[in-house]
């Protein structure tokens, strides 16, 4: 199976403590130049942007980034994540907000996640929100009713997080919420995963890790919520940083491990896609585990995962059509 490779170009990102603000706003120009390159000759990359939903406050981060229709040249197709930050949970205005969403996208839009980690009870992401489950069901079926109205192919799917405790229930309780229609609305469920980042994995291990994490996402929490094997997984969000006990050699050689590894898996999981995170570090100054996320320096000078994920994308990633004599 081709993946879809893609990679997330801002700076703005989130940590358990709110948002860290890059040192320096984005540089368009320079972003375009970084995902040409990444791109080389093949036949398009994955540009990943959130949109936040708050419908009686202003969200607290904005769109990131801020213009990402900007970037989709040469095939590069939007990849668009629909936050649900309205605090008090009420889902008025989500549904429409969800399908004006589909209506701009245009036609370079190929995928819309709704809600970010819905099962992730952290303050900067959607699981911390009441009513988040509805808002996520409600959200795949506008989504896909508008997208089939327009006669667009628009990928809808949600993400979450590996759940490690036996007992946690996001999985079971959503399959009682959803009905058959929201399944048949879902063309993928995302995985966000960052190996060797909060738990540190001996290098050795890694590999072996990741497939244990795709294979229980797969066969443990994706069953209890009803969703078939005939629905896509991909990784919507993955990295390694660098800092203070972290070398740019050592996140080339994880990030080549991990993608190698969700690579050799894609075709017995119906694994469709991978997105990187993310293109440049927030702050290179900044010794905070989430401030150095970056194929480049904040100055857009490429480490040498940078390289590497070029290749990955060039041996990967999908070649162009060429047109018959």
């Amino acid at each position: 199976m081709t993946l879809t490779l893609g990679i997330y170009p801002g700076g703005l990102l989130g940590d358990d403590h709110g948002i860290v603000h890059p040192v320096s706003p984005d540089v368009p120009d320079r972003i375009i130049e970084a995902l040409d390159q990444l791109q080389g000759d093949t036949a398009g990359l994955s540009v990943r942007a959130y949109r936040p939903f708050s419908g009686t406050e202003t969200p607290l981060e904005p769109p990131t980034p801020a213009d990402p229709q900007s970037y989709l040249q040469r095939g590069r197709t939007l990849d668009l994540v629909l936050q649900f930050r309205e605090p008090s949970g009420e889902l008025d205005g989500w549904p429409e907000f969800v399908r004006e969403a589909i209506r701009t996208g245009g036609p370079h839009l190929a995928s819309v996640q709704i809600c970010e980690e819905p099962n992730a009870r952290l303050p900067i992401v959607d699981g911390s929100i009441p009513n988040v489950r509805n808002a996520l069901v409600q959200g795949v079926i506008a989504a896909k009713q508008e997208a089939r109205g327009l006669g667009h192919s628009v990928a809808v799917g949600f993400n979450a997080v590996p759940t490690f405790d036996p007992a946690d229930t996001f999985w079971s309780e959503l399959g009682a919420l959803a009905d058959a229609q929201c399944w048949q609305s879902l063309d993928y469920v995302g995985l966000d995963f960052f190996p060797d980042v909060f738990r540190p994995i001996p290098a050795g291990q890694l590999a072996e890790a990741v497939v244990a994490v795709l294979r229980a996402f797969r066969h443990t929490d994706l069953p209890k919520a009803g969703i078939p094997k005939s629905v896509a997984m991909r990784i919507c969000e993955n990295g390694w940083p660098t800092g203070p006990g972290r070398t740019e050699q050592r996140q080339a050689e994880t990030l080549e491990t991990v993608i190698r590894a969700v690579a050799a898996l894609a075709d017995d999981l119906n694994i469709d896609g991978y997105s990187l995170f993310a293109l440049r570090d927030a702050d290179s100054t900044a010794d905070g585990l989430f401030h150095r996320f970056g194929l480049l320096h904040d100055d857009y000078t490429p480490k040498p995962a940078f390289e590497t994920y070029r290749q990955l994308i060039s041996e990967l990633g999908p070649r162009p059509v060429v047109p018959a004599p």
